[in-house]
């Protein structure tokens, strides 16, 4: 019986270290868990980085020509509409000719009548020449004639310039498209008069090719510094939200835009509008991709913010010149490396060195105060 007694007791002994071992293990483990559910983490991957500018600009045709006119009148006849595929040297629109015809009229008139001057000069030319030769008539009188020769003569060379003045006029009442292209504006209609006293006013826009479009962007000195000809650029427009265009940077205007003080620089963006999708004057969001870097080690941006809210019990490495300090975890603490960085993408940036690999977990936050206790940890036991 006693020996009974005695393996019972054995038994129950053997249970209850058991049962204290079993309670140390878990409370140990849910501090371990503990103290790593403080820190948010993101692993350092490998892929690509790009870095990138952001502008706004307007669509554009690569050639855009003012199709305008040379002189005044009113207009009589219009062979061309919006939207409508003219060739070069196709009538765009005529103007009333009939002044200037007259004009012409009266000019022509005034050559008829300078030619019969100068035969009449010509003719009294002679008689003087003869008269002089036979010594009836001083010598003087020749060189008058003579000065009546000329004088006709460039009286009738005047009037003439004035007919091809009038004709020239005559050709331009006229409008011929100077392209091949596609009307995209049309500013006047039968009927109205047109002034080009001080200033050609503008009767058309043709764009030569619709299928070969720019972007006219502005881009702040801050920013232009990393663009150069040849760059990638992508970008949306309104009218096609979800989807993305390509475009290629072709010229960066040295000539700068200054408002209050901000200074701007042209940065055109050329654009393959083979679909026809895009139209003059859109407003397209472009971004130029300025860096990039293929199959490289990458961190999140949000672990070069990142620092602890209590100071570690691991003290900081040095840091040299331009590195960087990150926090990786490390059996639940928040280790700080040194790192160097290359370029920056959107969300990530470029790891030159540090002592880091693919898949490293990088604190991003700290989520939770110190999740230690007296009691390891382990939650209080409530007594009702």
């Amino acid at each position: 019986m006693k020996a009974a007694r005695r393996g019972w007791s054995l038994t129950w002994l053997l249970v209850a270290v058991l049962c204290s071992a079993a309670a140390y293990y878990a409370g140990r483990q849910q501090e371990d868990r503990g103290e790593a559910l403080r820190y948010r983490t993101e692993p350092v991957t490998r892929g690509d980085v790009f870095q990138t500018v952001s502008a706004n600009g307007t669509l554009n045709p690569v050639v855009l020509v003012n199709v305008g006119t040379q002189i005044s009148g009113r207009i009589q006849r219009l062979h061309a509409d919006f939207n409508d595929r003219v060739r070069e040297g196709q009538v765009l629109a005529e103007l009333d000719p009939r002044l200037i015809e007259a004009q012409l009229r009266q000019n022509r008139a005034n050559v008829a009548s300078a030619l019969a001057d100068l035969r009449l000069a010509e003719s009294n030319a002679e008689r003087t020449r003869a008269l002089v030769a036979r010594k009836f008539l001083a010598e003087a009188e020749l060189d008058t004639a003579m000065k009546t020769v000329d004088v006709a003569r460039a009286t009738l060379e005047r009037a003439r310039a004035q007919v091809a003045f009038d004709e020239t006029n005559l050709h331009y009442t006229v409008i011929r498209s100077p392209v091949s292209g596609i009307v995209i504006s049309r500013n006047v209609d039968v009927g109205q008069t047109v002034a080009a006293t001080f200033q050609t006013p503008v009767l058309f826009q043709i764009a030569q090719d619709l299928t070969r479009m720019q972007i006219d962007t502005s881009l702040a000195e801050a920013d232009v510094g990393g663009v150069r000809v040849g760059q990638s650029v992508s970008f949306t427009v309104d009218a096609y939200p979800e989807r993305n265009f390509d475009g290629v940077v072709r010229q960066i205007r040295m000539n700068p835009t200054i408002q209050q003080n901000v200074v701007t620089y042209d940065v055109v963006v050329t654009v393959d509008n083979a679909e026809r999708l895009l139209l003059p004057g859109m407003t397209a969001v472009a971004t130029i991709r300025i860096a990039e870097r293929k199959g490289t080690l990458r961190l999140p941006l949000a672990a070069l913010r990142f620092r602890p809210g209590t100071a570690g019990d691991v003290p900081l490495p040095a840091v040299k010149g331009d590195e960087r300090i990150v926090y990786r975890l490390i059996d639940g603490k928040a280790v700080p490396i040194a790192v160097r960085i290359g370029i920056f993408g959107g969300r990530e940036a470029e790891l030159v060195s540090g002592d880091l690999r693919e898949g490293d977990g990088l604190v991003i936050e700290e989520i939770g105060a110190d999740r230690k206790s007296g009691s390891g940890g382990r939650m209080p036991t409530r007594m009702f």
